[in-house]
């Protein structure tokens, strides 16, 4: 059951006060209305028993019941009309309750909506919260606050991404080309050829290290890029690239799909997921890759078996199937890591399950325009 939300709960909170104090008045109001009139009309008796040739005795009893229903008929008039003054005046209560509720809690709303409107993106926004210094515009200066430790932390992100992208590929990048012009050397020996050979092996596998966790750094942040972007295209693009292993069959069953993100971010996603589908498969294996028109993306291999209690660390970092780590010269191991990121950045889950006749089914669900995934 969904629970009220605060607004409401203050306005039947201040109602159930006022009928609860209500019910108290009406019942005090009740018991010294009937004991007012009770003293009164048992004083008049008493008073015109006492005058010479009133009514005898009987007609003395028949006068104090008459007396006695009058006054029976004034109580409950009276409590009528309390109970439904009182009823009254709750509506008219509950209702300025609300409005009260309403004016107090208008700052907070301010409050949330500015946090559910934030970004990486518009880290700059603030509340900015007038008014009194009480407990709202306090919780308001600390948001603005926080606002400002993580905008200085994103910018320092950035930056520190973009310098690492430059220092970090620079020095690679003129070690493959001292080493390959090595190799064109006419001169060199064939020694130092294997030994050149060897280092551009190396270079290359730091290079996709690199690339990778720039890659995944990346992916983790907030999208600045959101356009509407057809997933079949998408696809189509990833599979005009050559495979690592040609002998591999893929099958395409691809329906009409459009979502909403970063289209390079969204190729590099697909590639990742067909190049490991590729990577980790059997000679002469098979790739199917099913595209749904609520955005699911689903791309299985045949392959060596998968233990399922294995699947989910294959989406950590430098992780590769059958335990395999990152001193394998296969890859980086970074990229189902990278597809989870790329996909979280977009709103979208990935998930994985191994397939009973070996290799792996991943499936990309991805938000799509107009709906949910």
């Amino acid at each position: 059951m969904k629970r009220l939300g605060l607004r409401m709960r203050l306005t039947l909170l201040y109602g159930g006060l006022f009928f609860v104090a209500g019910s108290v008045l009406v019942w005090l109001n009740y018991a010294l209305t009937a004991r007012a009139l009770s003293q009164q009309f048992t004083l008049d008796i008493k008073k015109v028993q006492q005058i010479p040739g009133m009514p005898t005795m009987v007609d003395s009893i028949t006068q104090q019941t008459d007396v006695g229903r009058a006054a029976a008929s004034v109580l409950s008039e009276t409590l009528r009309s309390s109970l439904v003054t009182m009823v009254l005046v709750g509506i008219v209560a509950l209702v300025l309750g609300y409005l009260v509720a309403d004016r107090a809690l208008k700052p907070l709303d301010r409050v949330t909506e500015t946090a559910e409107r934030l970004s990486e993106s518009n880290l700059h926004e603030r509340i900015a919260l007038k008014g009194p210094n009480d407990e709202v515009k306090r919780l308001a200066d600390t948001f603005d606050g926080m606002l400002d430790r993580l905008h200085r932390a994103f910018d320092a992100q950035r930056r520190f991404i973009g310098n690492a992208s430059h220092e970090l590929r620079t020095p690679l990048a003129i070690n493959r080309t001292v080493l390959e012009v090595a190799l064109e050397e006419p001169h060199a020996s064939e020694d130092l050829k294997v030994t050149a050979r060897s280092l551009l092996g190396t270079n290359a596998r730091y290079e996709r290290l690199i690339e990778g966790l720039l890659l995944l750094a990346q992916s983790e942040q907030e999208l600045t890029v959101r356009r509407p972007v057809e997933l079949t295209h998408v696809v189509k693009t990833v599979l005009d690239q050559p495979l690592r292993k040609p002998s591999i069959t893929v099958h395409e069953d691809l329906s009409p799909a459009l979502v909403e993100g970063d289209p390079l971010l969204l190729e590099r996603c697909v590639f990742n997921l067909v190049e490991n589908a590729a990577k980790y498969n059997t000679r002469d294996g098979d790739i199917w890759i099913t595209l749904r028109q609520d955005g699911e993306l689903t791309v299985a291999n045949t392959g060596p078996t998968v233990p399922p209690y294995e699947v989910e660390e294959l989406f950590e970092p430098f992780h590769r199937q059958q335990g395999e780590r990152i001193r394998s010269v296969r890859g980086a191991g970074l990229g189902l890591s990278i597809v989870r990121a790329i996909a979280v950045a977009h709103g979208g889950t990935v998930t994985a399950e191994p397939r009973a006749e070996g290799g792996l089914a991943v499936s990309l669900r991805l938000p799509i325009v107009g709906g949910a995934a």
